[in-house]
């Protein structure tokens, strides 16, 4: 582990920042709470107790300020409140809530505190803690980072607890009776003698009670609901259609478009002819889209469509490199001094290790390609200006920078914008981007009065994407009898936060922690350790993907990891419990070994692989079984367990991990954006393939509750389904893959 002297003078920035920020701004601001934001609209009879919880005369209504895009958090947060509000989960209404700085993501920027995830000292969680001052003035609500639980687990649960709280001073109030004689259960307050009073009937008076300043939560004995498997609350509406997600919106009088901008990202248009598309069935307008490219508009989404094949464009080009050869070329460039972004990490004395190795040092070099977030459902966005109000209807990840954009581009004041967040048809990190709500409201500002839905064709947004960046990985390795005596790990790539955070505006300081995410971090103590991480000059627009820099890092390290293994003649599980003192780590590793009978004999051509990756602070270890058949490699078994700290929902902490297994099964073997003439390649699923039903595996999960804090778990599953995947095929095959995506080297059937 960095000692502290070397964290300070490396990187604490982010952290001192932190710091600064409660100093500037004084630390007494950042307990103000901002305004409820659902007492805008309240009708007679309604009453919003907290920014949390809505009752009226038909019931409860949670607010669930996290975008639901499969992932099951709205029946995870709503579960909070109910839990403490005494109310059935499956009773409630649940909504996405407004968007407003009343719901900013404080766990967000947890991640980027200058300490690994197993260092539980006090000064680490304290600047973990004091990470949430930016966040509230930053006032972001977001949806990413696997943060939704952590930021939820107290603050919703408070919520519900202040309610029920105001509930029982109201019905005190009501029946003239001390407040201790009352207790509530499923959604009503009951007295000693029995009477019931639902909460409904409550609602008014309770919402002209002062709320206490501090409440108790209930111990987890009590539980009732959370830490239990929940049945989704959508999942009626989502298994019959009924769900609304963005390309779902309808509105009166509704107009439909498409648009077309600039394959060379980033670069202008010159000029278009707009002639033939004109002429086209249906075909109402060609709009420009400032210098980036225009808006075909027409009475449906197939005639706006087909008009947009036809206009004629003379596009800019960029000046960053035009094929992925060139991407890969600048990320060895970046290798050098002039471009050292961070060394979280430099125990030991590496150099003088690896000098004295000399031949004996075991040098190997990684990549991983460019990838789309290829989300089910195309970006798309419904705007309408009318009478100085702006609606917007969309599934998007940050409600809050939906509202400031809207607000730059149509220079219409915050308050007078509203975002109605749908359901997502997959996120991944797409959907915190915010171009196609953008291009929706330009649109909507030169049809004034006219609803108008902007859905992207699959070929624009595949091509249009913000991507995982591009990364080189280089290691030096040296192994003393069955250990590992020294390791440098070299990082090269993009920074997802200069690119992203630059589209909105925001420019963070210091190192971006994402190049050597899951590098610099993960649990292993070796003596000589370094890592250090390369920032590569932004060209081709990149953005975080499910799990950010660790799909990448966690390839990488996990895969070398396994070389120095075989190089020892040691077991890898063996070898790297002897570098792990973590406990909950250590027990991650332990039970997915005993889950997967690690050590068995297994069936001829067959291979079982290894990797354990800390990321998003959740240790997740994976082994895969594979087979090497005539036809290619079939994979048959995964086996994963993982440590969230305190599972809320057990069934959807499974079906995370099975997600994000074969989410990152799929980029590990067929995933790959390549560039050419400047321009992306792959169009649609026929170029960029997905994994199949066939070729997903059987998945055994083991979820764990050791850590030191609760955790999320929608990004950890991904990144050692790579890692895992390659060490597997090779205890199989004996051929070693350090490249993604797999299929260059091998078939899978």
């Amino acid at each position: 582990m960095s000692t502290l002297g070397k964290i300070t003078r490396r990187a604490f920035v982010i952290g001192s920042a932190a710091i600064t920020g409660g100093v500037l701004f004084g630390y007494y601001k950042y307990k103000q709470p901002y305004p409820n934001p659902l007492t805008r609209d309240l009708h007679d009879g309604e009453a919003a107790l907290t920014p949390y919880v809505l009752i009226n005369a038909t019931g409860v209504t949670i607010i669930a300020p996290r975008a639901e895009m499969g992932q099951g958090v709205r029946t995870s947060l709503a579960a909070l409140v109910a839990e403490e509000l005494d109310i059935d989960v499956h009773s409630v209404t649940v909504e996405h809530g407004p968007a407003s700085k009343a719901y900013y993501n404080a766990a967000v920027l947890e991640e980027g505190a200058p300490f690994p995830p197993h260092d539980n000292s006090a000064m680490a969680n304290g600047v973990r803690d004091l990470m949430h001052v930016p966040a509230k003035f930053l006032g972001t609500q977001i949806t990413g980072g696997s943060s939704s639980t952590i930021d939820a687990f107290e603050k919703m649960r408070i919520a519900g607890a202040t309610a029920r709280e105001a509930l029982l001073l109201a019905a005190a109030a009501k029946l003239k009776v001390d407040k201790n004689t009352l207790r509530t259960e499923n959604g009503a307050v009951i007295t000693r003698d029995g009477q019931r009073i639902p909460y409904t009937e409550l609602a008014t008076l309770a919402a002209s009670v002062s709320l206490p300043d501090d409440v108790s939560l209930k111990p987890r004995s009590e539980w009732k609901q959370i830490g239990r498997s929940i049945p989704k609350l959508d999942m009626v509406e989502k298994c019959t259609g009924t769900a609304t997600f963005g390309m779902d919106v309808i509105q009166p009088d509704m107009l439909y478009a498409t648009i077309k901008v600039n394959p060379h990202l980033g670069a202008k248009l010159n000029s278009f002819n707009a002639a033939n598309a004109t002429a086209m069935p249906g075909v109402k307008h060609i709009l420009p889209l400032g210098e980036v490219g225009v808006a075909v508009v027409a009475s449906n989404t197939w005639y706006a469509f087909k008009a947009a094949e036809v206009i004629e464009f003379d596009w800019a080009k960029t000046a960053y490199a035009q094929t992925t050869e060139g991407l890969f070329e600048s990320a060895i460039a970046a290798f050098k001094e002039s471009h050292q972004d961070s060394q979280n990490r430099n125990d030991g004395d590496v150099d003088f290790v690896i000098g004295q190795a000399g031949d004996a040092t075991i040098n190997r070099e990684y990549r991983a390609p460019m990838l789309a977030h290829a989300t089910m459902e195309p970006m798309n966005a419904t705007a309408l200006l009318k009478n100085g109000q702006l609606d917007i209807w969309a599934g998007n990840q940050s409600p809050t920078f939906a509202l400031a954009e809207a607000a730059k581009v149509s220079g219409i004041s915050e308050e007078n914008i509203r975002v109605h967040t749908t359901y997502l048809g997959g996120g991944f990190g797409r959907r915190a981007e915010m171009d196609f709500i953008v291009y929706a409201v330009m649109v909507a500002i030169q049809l004034e009065g006219t609803p108008v839905k902007v859905t992207w064709t699959r070929e624009e947004d595949m091509t249009h994407d913000n991507y995982r960046p591009f990364a080189i990985a280089r290691f030096q390795g040296v192994v003393s009898g069955s250990n590992i005596s020294a390791l440098d790990v070299k990082i090269s790539s993009p920074s997802v936060m200069e690119s992203q955070m630059g589209r909105v505006g925001l420019s963070i300081p210091g190192p971006d922690t994402t190049i050597v995410q899951a590098a610099w971090d993960q649990a292993y103590m070796i003596e000589n350790y370094r890592v250090t991480g390369y920032r590569v000059p932004i060209g081709i627009p990149v953005s975080s993907w499910r799990s950010v820099g660790a799909s990448q890092n966690g390839f990488f390290c996990e895969s070398m990891m396994d070389e120095l293994a075989h190089e020892a003649n040691v077991d890898p599980i063996d070898m790297r419990l002897a570098l792990i003192s973590h406990s909950p780590t250590r027990k991650v590793l332990e039970a997915v070994a005993e889950l997967a009978n690690w050590g068995r004999v297994l069936p001829e051509n067959h291979g079982m692989g290894i990797a354990l990756v800390t990321s998003f602070g959740v240790p997740v270890a994976q082994v895969i079984e594979v087979e090497k058949t005539q036809n290619g490699i079939k994979i048959h078994n995964v086996y994963v367990a993982a440590d969230v700290g305190i599972a809320i929902d057990p069934s959807n902490i499974e079906a995370q991990l099975i997600s994000g297994i074969n989410f990152g099964l799929a980029a590990a073997m067929m995933g790959e954006i390549t560039v050419k003439d400047g321009k992306v390649e792959q169009t649609n699923f026929h170029n960029f393939d997905s994994i199949r039903m066939h070729q997903a595996p059987a998945i055994h999960c083991k979820i764990l509750e050791n850590g030191e804090r609760i955790r999320g778990i929608g990004e950890p599953g991904t990144p050692p389904a790579a890692p895992a995947l390659a060490n597997a095929i090779y205890a199989a095959t004996g051929v070693r893959l350090r490249e993604m995506p797999f299929k260059k080297q091998i078939q899978f059937v």
